[in-house]
């Protein structure tokens, strides 16, 4: 069981965030990670999120789960399985700075064209089916190589204004998929050992409840504001990707 103080100071609230953003405040989980390096390594970090995150997962899955839009499951699920596996495969060749500069810039200026498109009222293009798949394996690449698979979904999904809760329900089961597909990876690079899977349980009951206010909280906001919220967590999300990979390759 971990007894270090600075654990706790960086594991508790980044396991609060993450449970807040499983709850439905989509965006707020890739923070998770970078607060938790301030007291450990960051592939340590990663890997005692990983047992938590399935777990918040079910819950969330179970809050929203029956309500989603199954026809962009079944493009993306595919395409993300494709991302994840080339993510694995090509790990030791791709810079994660730039992986994450990419994504924060693309992210931010996605963010910026959806505000303006709506406050002038502008309808988003209808998506093409291809698209589905293209952004599923840039989100399965992305969350495989540098922990930012939700910027690629909101990209493909915010446009189509789903019903509030439908968006949580497509987002909670395809992450869920996301995670699970990760198991196998976090496994043959043997991440998941004794102290670290310690360290996740002794976290477990924070993670729970977190998701479980998350899920009521978000209940609480009507679908306009929702929207708001979600595309300023972009941005926020957005800059703190590129301020990490542009600092990184400089």
């Amino acid at each position: 069981m971990p007894i270090d103080p600075i654990f706790y100071f960086a594991a508790i609230p980044a396991v609060i965030i993450m449970g807040l953003a499983k709850g439905g405040f989509a965006g707020l989980g890739i923070l998770a990670v970078p607060i938790m390096a301030l007291g450990m390594s960051p592939v340590e970090a990663a890997a005692i999120l990983l047992p938590i995150l399935l777990v918040q997962d079910v819950f969330s899955v179970r809050a929203f789960g029956g309500q989603r839009d199954d026809s962009i499951l079944l493009r993306m699920v595919p395409g993300a399985v494709l991302g994840i596996f080339a993510g694995w495969l090509l790990a030791s060749f791709v810079s994660v700075a730039a992986v994450e500069a990419a994504i924060g810039l693309t992210t931010i200026g996605f963010a910026f064209q959806r505000i303006i498109a709506e406050r002038r009222g502008v309808p988003a293009a209808a998506a093409r089916p291809w698209a589905g798949v293209l952004m599923g394996a840039v989100s399965g690449f992305t969350s495989q190589i540098a922990h930012a698979g939700g910027p690629p979904f909101q990209m493909h999904v915010l446009p189509r204004k789903l019903p509030r809760d439908v968006f949580l329900g497509t987002s909670s089961v395809f992450f869920a998929l996301i995670n699970w597909l990760k198991v196998p990876a976090y496994a043959a690079l043997g991440q998941f050992t004794p102290q670290n899977l310690k360290a996740a349980a002794v976290l477990m009951p924070v993670a729970i409840i977190a998701t479980w206010a998350g899920t009521i909280l978000v209940r609480r906001v009507d679908g306009p504001r929702f929207y708001a919220i979600i595309h300023a967590l972009m941005i926020i999300v957005g800059a703190k990707l590129a301020w990490d990979g542009l600092a990184a390759l400089m």
